[in-house]
């Protein structure tokens, strides 16, 4: 029996009417959805600390996740494990007839009902980016095919709303519908700070600029050629490492963090930063 094998069997016992975990019988899709996404969340935290040992039982417990769901879909007759590789290999060799051969498939899959072999070939997508539009425009296509009229549409509501502003934007520069460079961008961020700083403090409005701010610094980040979720992760990190030695400096002292007034976790602060900067020289 192969690995995978293995989990669906289990997936399987675990769910079984009579002999499975009273936890597991009760979940719901929506239920699991939590859990789904505090998974990824701890595969991107593996990442980050380029723990990669960690990342092994992360993925481990995130493709899990992939089994649960499926598992339950084929309680209802709706689909099953295989059914969704099957999906995601059709939709990968579809998207990039750069590298395979028009319809054909990865060999051993059953998309669509057959079993063919791909065929790789040479092709004017040889960089990322430009296999990255090729992507982008197959999407946009099969879109259209699926009745979805807007270029926003099938953006989920559901990501984090740093995340889904970049995707909004992306979707809509897709179509033309963006500054020629990144100085546009500034310019209305600098409009919304004037706006921010003209709103009374307390108001019903200001939370609607600062909406607006933070959406317009997430179109510089895009322009940067950055991604927002990844940049703000570095900040936390950072945030955190200099106060987490702002916290060993005063614990020494006579006035520890709680105690020490703003002047002295400054210092403290500061120093934190010339220490960074003084290992990165």
């Amino acid at each position: 029996m192969s690995s995978i094998d293995q989990l669906l069997t289990i997936m399987a016992t675990l769910r079984h009417p009579q002999q499975g975990c009273a936890w597991d019988k009760a979940q719901t899709f929506q239920t699991i959805v939590p859990y789904t996404i505090e998974e990824a969340y701890e595969v991107a935290d593996a990442i980050e600390r380029g723990d990669l040992d960690d990342l092994k039982d992360e993925l481990g417990d995130l493709l899990f996740q992939v089994v649960f769901y499926s598992q339950m879909a084929f309680e209802q007759g709706r689909f099953e494990f295989n059914d969704c590789v099957a999906a995601i290999c059709d939709k990968l060799t579809r998207r990039h007839p750069h590298i395979f051969a028009a319809g054909t498939e990865v060999e051993g899959s059953e998309a669509n009902g057959s079993e063919t072999t791909a065929t790789a070939t040479n092709s004017a997508v040889a960089d990322a980016q430009s296999a990255l539009q090729n992507w982008e425009a197959l999407k946009s296509t099969e879109r259209k095919k699926s009745g979805l009229d807007s270029v926003l549409d099938n953006v989920p509501a559901s990501l984090p709303a740093l995340s889904r502003a970049y995707k909004l934007q992306k979707r809509c520069a897709s179509v033309g519908f963006d500054w020629p460079s990144v100085d546009g961008c500034w310019d209305k961020v600098k409009e919304e700070i004037l706006e921010v700083e003209q709103t009374a403090p307390g108001s019903d409005e200001l939370a609607d600029e600062l909406g607006d701010l933070m959406f317009a610094l997430v179109n510089v980040v895009r322009k940067h050629g950055l991604e927002p979720e990844g940049i703000l992760r570095q900040a936390n990190a950072k945030f955190e490492r200099r106060f987490r030695s702002v916290e060993q400096q005063l614990a020494g002292s006579t006035t520890p963090v709680g105690s020490a007034n703003l002047e002295q976790m400054e210092a403290a602060w500061q120093q934190a930063k010339a220490f960074e900067k003084s290992g990165r020289d």
